[in-house]
């Protein structure tokens, strides 16, 4: 019996005799299965190739980034924010080692995993069981887990505190039970927004987008990211952190609600002719 992960989308699944015959996550409309075709590794193959290993960086005080390279699967970026006696690590990645598990723990550990949305649920199990950590995950999305584990939370309703100045907010979007993690007193009391891909970063950084799909280019509708842009302009934060190592650097409040109507505009067809 193994625990088989998917090699485009980096999903650990439940453990089978066999390798699972599709990847859920991956025929989803927003995903995409490898032209190539359907493919399946394991952690420990992953361990034992030696090609990879992760890449742990200091982001800003209190705020490290861990990075596989070279990229496997989707190539997202996780945080651990380090605090007050409470590590979070947002969204998560499929390698894990031994020298990653050496080095956190040299930061405290892991006290809670939170995930902004399906596609980076990864081998979130594995690395909750390491670390003896809960797994929140906002109860829209259950159904899109596809390795149950004792660890997982399912919270509820649009927001949830994890520790004192550590929020998780349900914004949906990409996926119905989409989150972001405001961390109030990150950037020296200025504040710190860690969004995934519910608000993704651009090309130009002082600016954001949204999408209900990314690689298939599929939009969200303009009252969708209207009522994104209301919920985060409730929140103080004057940095913004995506999946993808990139950042809005400073004022990201107001680069959310330009860029949403911007976005807004563009497709009500008031910001451009072509």
């Amino acid at each position: 019996m193994k625990k088989y992960i998917c090699t485009t989308c980096g999903v650990q699944y439940a453990e089978s005799v066999s390798e699972p015959k599709h990847c859920q996550v991956c025929e989803d409309k927003r995903q995409y299965v490898n032209p190539n075709g359907q493919s399946w590794t394991t952690q420990d193959d992953l361990v034992k190739s030696g090609l990879y290993k992760n890449m742990m960086t200091k982001e800003a005080e209190g705020l490290y980034s861990i990075k596989t390279s070279p990229n496997f699967g989707i190539g997202q970026t996780a945080y651990l924010v380090v605090g007050n006696g409470f590590n979070v690590l947002w969204d998560c990645i499929t390698f894990l080692d031994p020298e990653t598990i050496k080095f956190i723990h040299g930061l405290g550990g892991i006290d809670a995993i939170a995930l902004s949305h399906p596609h980076y649920y990864s081998s979130q199990a594995a690395w909750a069981e390491v670390f003896d950590a809960p797994i929140y995950i906002h109860h829209d999305d259950k159904d899109w887990i596809m390795e149950p584990s004792r660890h997982i939370h399912l919270w509820e309703g649009e927001e949830t505190e994890l520790s004192e100045g550590v929020m998780l907010h349900r914004l949906g979007g990409h996926f119905k039970g989409g989150a972001v993690c405001h961390w109030k007193t990150g950037d020296e009391g200025k504040g710190i927004l860690l969004t995934g891909d519910i608000i993704q970063v651009v090309a130009d950084t002082n600016w954001v987008s949204f999408m209900y799909s990314y690689p298939n280019l599929i939009p969200l509708p303009a009252n969708k990211v209207e009522e994104m842009a209301r919920k985060v302009d409730e929140l103080s934060f004057n940095k913004l952190y995506n999946a993808f190592h990139k950042v809005v650097k400073e004022d990201a409040a107001n680069a959310v609600q330009r860029s949403a109507s911007r976005y807004i505009k563009a497709l009500d067809g008031r910001l451009f002719t072509t």
